[in-house]
């Protein structure tokens, strides 16, 4: 399975539903008064962490998420269907940016941890809502209010309490597949392994903790030779290196 850690998504959210315009209109209600019911709420993109994934590859290759639209009342004073949302599915670990400030809004770091990224246009209001002692037959509805559209930055930064670092062709994958039941590419040449490895090492009889191995460092890869800086980003978390 190919390992993917960063990737650009456009997000946008849903548009509320317009309100309706309608009277009632019964067989011994001439008269009836306004009974248009609101528009339903346009829908939010949502990303959700789960511990089941370990890439961004499920999302990398949809470029655009965008949530549905509300629907509009209905007479009987009926409110509109919310419109249903984008629901993205992302690793733990993973942080979320706004791509042209580099703001980051979102780290999510627990199993089913959720956030908000663009919330869905409100329902307008139907004709129902403005009926008063004044104004009995209102003829106007408002229209729903538009969705929002962002585009975020979305990158995996592995969770693991242990980093191992080191030259290629060090050791690295090796010690890792002995102290854990994690199975990486082992040979005896450099840069066998060109992305992180996880693996889960038990002690005792009921602790356990994470260990990543890395791809191996160049000389200069704090300061961003070579891929540097992609590989280290996902030790920025462990307790022990």
């Amino acid at each position: 399975m190919m390992f993917v850690d960063y990737t650009i998504l456009k997000c946008i959210s849903g548009k509320g539903g317009a309100g309706a315009v309608s009277f009632r209109r019964e067989k011994f209600v001439p008269k009836g008064g306004p009974d248009g019911g609101n528009g339903g709420k346009g829908g939010d993109v949502i990303f959700r962490a789960d511990r089941q994934l370990h890439t961004l590859r499920d999302i990398r290759y949809k470029k655009v998420y965008k949530a549905k639209n509300g629907q509009p009342g209905s007479s009987n004073q009926k409110t509109g269907k919310n419109g249903e949302d984008a629901l993205i599915r992302v690793p733990l670990g993973t942080v979320i940016k706004i791509e042209n400030t580099g703001e980051v809004t979102a780290d999510l770091v627990e199993d089913n941890q959720v956030f908000i990224a663009l919330k869905g246009g409100i329902g307008g209001r139907g004709n129902a809502c403005f009926k008063s002692a004044t104004h009995q037959t209102p003829r106007y509805a408002q229209p729903g209010m538009e969705g929002k559209a962002e585009t975020f930055e979305v990158e995996l930064k592995v969770l693991a309490d242990v980093g191992l670092v080191g030259l290629p062709n060090a050791g690295k994958s090796t010690l890792l597949s002995v102290v854990s039941s994690a199975r990486p590419k082992i040979a005896d040449y450099p840069f066998t392994t060109l992305e992180p490895n996880l693996g889960i090492v038990k002690y005792g009889e009921f602790q356990s903790f994470v260990m990543a191995d890395i791809p191996g460092l160049i000389e200069g890869a704090a300061k961003g030779k070579g891929l540097g800086h992609q590989f280290l980003k996902h030790v920025e978390r462990t307790k022990v290196l």
